[in-house]
């Protein structure tokens, strides 16, 4: 077919895919040991700056702190972990001026200190671990503290009281989202949670350049682009060819087959989607990514469907907790120490490796 592209002229789009999914993975890592869903990661905001911090003193959020070990031990596991997945070559990615080595310490940021706002919502409800959860913060301690080595314990600062009390915020934290949110149990129906599942084919009408910035096709390539993807469709439709087969060949977008929700990918397509019958291929979809065709595989998948009840009812859950967290948080004043902050940089060094303060937790918490 006239103009149709094979998979061999799309290097260009894979290098610059993969630089945004890089983007994209940037909070992965701290997803992976989430607090029970709560989902209020960003909420520090740099809303005062003063000076008389302690030298080690990193933020204040009320009447606590975060030290600069405290911020050692989440910023160094934390990329460790990446590092694990991608290598170290990951940090010398860089999006639109910001490196991810910045995005990662500004997302361990946000992260620690959501945490400690969570624990003096603990301490301001009452909330207190009991004896069997103070013994397992006591062994988590230990474990974590017993597998550093004498260099990752200088490179982070910190000792096993540090350690005791970064578990302690960390539990009580979980402990009092799941005070809050206890009894939130919505029910909800399938229709709301219906899930379905298409094949999709996709032709751009962009590129973008080196340092990703989005370059719109002529007018002249989009009328090439939307006579491939009609050619695609009449194929597909007639039967001449498989319409996965195709999507493998010619689309632009990698993945073929998708199962969601409404709400959850673009308007235009939903709204083509979910009136689809299985079987039934779309007419062609313009967006502002291009032109796509969408096949509709099945109306209703029970295991997706049931699966998004769940995601559903921790999403009601996050929004019941966040009412009173972002009340708390306007109550409290907060403050960050510029000049340490800006003094604060990742450990790389082969012999500073420890990732596993995240799944310590897990192991005795979970």
């Amino acid at each position: 077919m006239k103009g149709i592209r094979k998979k061999s002229d799309k290097k260009l789009y894979r290098r610059d895919r993969t630089i945004r999914l890089l983007g994209c993975l940037l909070a992965a890592v701290l997803a992976a040991a989430p607090l029970c869903g709560c989902g209020r990661d960003g909420e520090y905001s740099r809303v005062v700056f003063t000076t008389g911090f302690g030298k080690d003193e990193v933020f204040r959020i009320g009447r606590i702190s975060c030290t600069l070990p405290e911020f050692m031990v989440y910023l160094t596991n934390t990329q460790n972990q990446y590092e694990n997945v991608y290598g170290d070559e990951i940090w010398n990615v860089e999006l639109e001026g910001v490196t991810l080595e910045d995005n990662i310490k500004d997302t361990v940021l946000a992260k620690l200190a959501q945490i400690k706002t969570m624990y003096l919502m603990a301490r301001e409800r009452g909330v207190e671990l009991d004896e069997e959860e103070q013994q397992r913060v006591e062994t988590m301690a230990q474990v974590y503290y017993e597998s550093l080595s004498e260099q990752e314990v200088q490179a982070l600062g910190a000792d096993q009281d540090t350690i005791r009390q970064l578990y302690t915020e960390y539990a009580m934290a979980e402990k009092v989202y799941n005070q809050i949110i206890e009894g939130v149990n919505p029910e909800i129906s399938d229709d709301e949670a219906r899930t379905i599942t298409i094949e999709h084919n996709l032709i751009r009408t962009y590129t973008t350049d080196g340092t990703g910035k989005r370059i719109e096709y002529s007018e002249s390539m989009k009328q090439e682009c939307y006579e491939q993807i009609a050619a695609l469709r009449e194929q597909a439709v007639s039967g001449a060819a498989d319409f996965a087969e195709l999507a493998a060949r010619y689309s632009d977008d990698e993945t073929i087959r998708y199962s969601f929700r409404k709400g959850e990918i673009d308007e235009k397509l939903e709204e083509t989607a979910f009136r689809l019958e299985s079987g039934e291929i779309s007419e062609v979809i313009e967006t502002d990514s291009g032109y796509h065709l969408i096949h509709c595989i099945s109306t209703f998948d029970r295991e997706e469907t049931d699966a998004n009840k769940l995601k559903i009812v921790e999403e009601r859950r996050g929004e019941v907790f966040g009412q009173e967290y972002d009340a708390f948080v306007e109550t409290l004043v907060r403050s960050l120490n510029e000049s340490l902050w800006q003094e604060i940089n990742m450990v790389h060094d082969t012999g500073v490796d420890t990732d596993d303060f995240f799944t310590v937790y897990e192991q005795y918490m979970g």
